[in-house]
């Protein structure tokens, strides 16, 4: 533990005056606390242990990346100490009746402040970062309304070799990271089209369905969230890129900043977008709709599931009778007849 503590402040737990828990991130709980020494006030996320999250904060700087001050090494006290982001979570925001303001250069503002705090950890970093479980509640807020990526619980080093445990959130999730396949950087790029769209639609992605049902419909569907009709075609576009089955096909976050720095400049796009964003009545039916064609198509599978289980049952239960009513092992004609029976019974 010595080592790892030895390119980060260690901070002594009775230094930190903990106020108000504020939320949960990946492996830990998350506080509101008082650095005391410092006079600073601070987010620190409790953990059982320091595994990776400390060193892969420790070599990262950047404006849209939360910033981090130390580590707590203490057993069994052991957290993670970063700036306070006043403002909440972009989850929070946009679960709120403020978001009912928000406005295309408010969307794309945040839009270019993630994809520059995800290109940082992608090609700019001392280290290229994985994050592995980008989504809305995993973007807080400062007073100022800048957007800071944070929670690296479940981040990486990124290397050739690199394979998915299965860590993240589903709605948020690439085909192949649900897969624990090996995956690239682009398994972020597809959870940050699931936050473009959740700023443009306040809506919870797949509401109402299960983590394995969206897995599910995902993976073996190729399901994806409901674009609506009259959502503007930049948006859309973009959103579908970043939503590819095949990773290779995704867009970097290089070429995501030069199509946002593009769509900044169409001067129609604004009057397109601000009239989308207030008018949901009218899309917003689309949502449902899908929603209610995927919750009925993952209802039909699970009773067919449920079918095939009880036809499978009734199978072994005459199986069993045939066997108990002869005192010999199942012979090759008692086979045909449990072949015969499963016509009867199904």
């Amino acid at each position: 533990m010595a080592s790892l503590g030895a390119s980060f402040v260690q901070i002594k737990f009775d230094d930190i005056h903990f106020y108000e828990n504020c939320g949960g991130g990946s492996f830990g709980s998350v506080y509101r606390a008082c650095w005391i020494s410092q006079d600073k006030e601070v987010a620190v996320k409790k953990l059982l242990k320091i595994e990776k999250e400390a060193e892969i904060l420790s070599v990262l700087s950047h404006r849209n990346i939360i910033q981090f001050y130390g580590a707590i090494l203490e057993a069994p006290n052991y957290g993670i100490v970063t700036e306070y982001a006043s403002g909440g979570s972009l989850y929070e925001y946009l679960s709120s009746d403020a978001s009912k303001e928000i406005s295309m250069r408010q969307i794309m503002t945040w839009a270019t402040e993630m994809a520059k705090g995800m290109h940082y950890l992608h090609a700019e970093a001392p280290v290229k970062v994985i994050h592995r479980d980008l989504k809305s509640r995993n973007v807080v807020m400062t007073a100022d309304k800048v957007l800071k990526i944070c929670d690296f619980g479940a981040s990486k080093f990124h290397s050739h070799t690199t394979h998915m445990s299965l860590v993240g959130t589903f709605p948020w999730m690439a085909p192949e990271v649900i897969q624990s396949l090996p995956v690239s950087e682009t398994c972020d790029t597809y959870s940050y089209g699931v936050v473009l769209w959740e700023m443009l639609t306040r809506e919870i992605p797949f509401k109402g369905l299960e983590g394995l049902q969206v897995a599910w419909l995902v993976v073996e569907k190729n399901e994806r969230l409901t674009i609506p009709s009259s959502c503007p075609a930049s948006f859309a576009n973009l959103m579908r890129k970043c939503w590819e089955t095949e990773p290779m096909k995704r867009p970097l976050f290089k070429e995501i900043l030069s199509i946002l720095e593009a769509m900044c400049n169409d001067s129609q796009l604004s009057d397109q977008c601000n009239s989308f964003l207030q008018n949901k009545a009218e899309w917003r039916r689309e949502i449902e709709a899908t929603l209610d064609r995927l919750k009925k198509l993952e209802r039909d599978l699970s009773s067919k599931e449920q079918e095939l289980k009880e036809r499978e049952r009734r199978l072994k239960m005459w199986e069993k009778k045939l066997i108990e009513q002869s005192n010999t092992p199942l012979l090759p004609n008692l086979a045909i007849h449990v072949w015969t029976e499963e016509h009867v019974v199904g």
